[in-house]
């Protein structure tokens, strides 16, 4: 069996929404005194197209660390199998501490969420959906998981392909 490669998305292609989750002040003590510096932490999608992505930087000054985050979460994204505005099946993203358990909910439920996996969801355009992190609370981890789940969803009509059956067959 072949090893599919996921190819890279283009940023320039979408209308891209930037969202800040965490901003870290980040102070070293030096012989002179004290160095600050600024960590943030910042997801970026288009809801309309289902893509999202999430990126870390750090500068001097906050807009500079933002501004390097946005680059980075340009860089890292990923495209989200979307089913009727929620997720296709339920899933559990593992990262470190961090677990984040995703399920599809029904229309009109909107998005059941914390801060991190919220700014994620908002993002990638899904609105219902259920979600319990679990472990841990530091947004790093928190959407590092949210991410590893997203990327293990399979799309109905690629597992319908490949088991030779119809969509309608598949989703029951």
């Amino acid at each position: 069996m072949a090893i599919a490669t996921k190819k890279k998305l283009d940023a320039g292609n979408y209308q891209l929404k930037d969202q800040v989750v965490a901003i870290n002040r980040v102070t070293k003590v030096v012989k002179g005194g004290k160095n600050m510096s600024f960590a943030a932490l910042v997801v970026v999608g288009d809801p309309g197209a289902g893509v999202v992505g999430y990126g870390s930087g750090k500068a001097k000054e906050v807009p500079q660390a933002i501004r390097k985050a946005i680059e980075a979460a340009k860089k890292n994204m990923i495209r989200v199998p979307l089913t009727n505005n929620t997720i296709p099946h339920q899933v559990m993203g593992l990262f470190g501490a961090g677990r984040v358990l995703l399920k599809p909910a029904k229309e009109g439920t909107g998005i059941i969420a914390g801060g991190a996996v919220r700014a994620v969801m908002q993002a990638a355009g899904v609105s219902n959906i259920l979600t319990k992190s679990i472990g841990t609370s530091n947004p790093h981890n928190v959407i590092k998981a949210t991410f590893e789940g997203l990327k293990s969803l399979r799309d109905p009509r690629d597992v319908a392909r490949l088991r030779d059956k119809t969509l309608e067959e598949i989703m029951g």
